[in-house]
């Protein structure tokens, strides 16, 4: 009887993971954010930001589309919220970003 349950479960988890795994590019895009941006942006899907008044990067792409986020990456974000620190991505590093971002939407 338990058998039955556990076997189509234990399937069906194997089968998922690779379709919900990330990528490598997704990985050093949140490996990024967890150091740079975490401090004040909430880099999940349900936490809020630490930083009141930073955006979660779950809603970034109700303001923009994540698309077009990559010129203002390379060219440096100097505006944002007021303590936000300028800085600006190497183009490896924006590509990471932003697929990161995307799973997020």
């Amino acid at each position: 009887m338990i058998g039955r349950i556990l076997i189509p479960v234990a399937f069906t988890l194997i089968t998922l993971t690779p379709a919900a795994a990330a990528s490598p590019q997704e990985q050093r895009g949140k490996t990024f954010a967890l150091n740079n941006c975490a401090k004040c942006h909430s880099i999940d899907k349900v936490s809020p930001s630490p930083l009141k008044i930073a955006p979660p990067f779950r809603t970034l792409h109700k303001r923009y589309p994540v698309e077009t986020l990559g010129e203002a990456l390379a060219e440096g974000i100097y505006t944002g919220h007021p303590t936000m620190p300028a800085f600006q991505l190497e183009p490896d590093q924006i590509g990471d970003l932003l697929a990161y971002l995307k799973t997020l939407e």
